[in-house]
């Protein structure tokens, strides 16, 4: 089979990222309607959150990794930048499509819901805990993507790997989200939180989930790409 042109990518790569923001993104928003979690209700919206969110990605990892390689998040893609694995020109166009289809999604999310929830929750952008610094909140967003970008590597690069799609990079998102979820919200993707927040023009602390989640993505590449797989570039 011929290899996909680069708009059939991107255009997986779109549609990936919507999937994931509409699975994720509304989830937060619903899970707060019509009132917001109580205490004896915050375990089991943390884990419906980190599922749908998950399951979410899984389903988008699985149905784009054929076209476009299944990267949906730009710090994935800046990772396989950093390993040489994508030109740069074509890193750019995967990136702008992740953020368009996550901006699509937020702008249905906007348009079909009640407008009392969706701006309380920001169209279920990530938040940062008050009860953490932005140096910290940068820290988990880092570690979690690390974990993420890793399943990636572990279980889609690399050939060893029994096919899967994207199962193992799902459940690897939930894990992070119910370590994280509390404290950033864990995103470990830039286009996840950039969507909603376009949408919902709530830019607050945007860049930690821009550094977060690019500086553990890239150094995970790294790490599997020259350490665990020795590849020679």
């Amino acid at each position: 089979m011929a290899e996909a042109k680069l708009w059939q990518k991107a255009l997986a790569e779109m549609v990936g990222a919507f999937i994931l923001v509409l699975a994720g993104a509304g989830v937060v928003i619903a899970m707060h309607y019509p009132i917001p979690p109580t205490s004896t209700t915050e375990a089991l919206t943390l884990l419906t959150i980190a599922f749908a969110n998950g399951l979410g990605l899984a389903v988008a990892v699985s149905i784009a990794m054929n076209t476009s390689g299944g990267h949906i998040n730009p710090a994935i893609t800046l990772g396989f930048l950093a390993t040489g694995r994508i030109k740069a020109a074509t890193a750019a166009v995967y990136i702008g499509s992740q953020v368009l289809g996550a901006t699509i999604a937020a702008l249905i999310l906007w348009a079909a819901l009640p407008s009392t929830i969706t701006l309380t929750t920001h169209l279920g952008a990530p938040q940062l805990s008050s009860s953490i610094t932005i140096m910290q909140g940068i820290l988990i967003e880092a570690a979690i993507t690390f974990v993420l970008a890793t399943a990636v590597f572990g279980t889609a690069v690399d050939r060893r790997a029994p096919k899967m799609g994207g199962l193992m990079i799902g459940l690897a998102l939930a894990a992070g989200i119910m370590m994280a979820g509390p404290f950033t919200g864990g995103a470990a993707n830039p286009a996840r939180a950039l969507g909603p927040e376009i949408v919902s023009m709530n830019f607050t602390n945007w860049y930690v989930w821009w550094i977060g989640p690019v500086l553990g993505a890239v150094i995970a590449a790294l790490v599997y790409d020259n350490l665990i797989l020795g590849r020679k570039k």
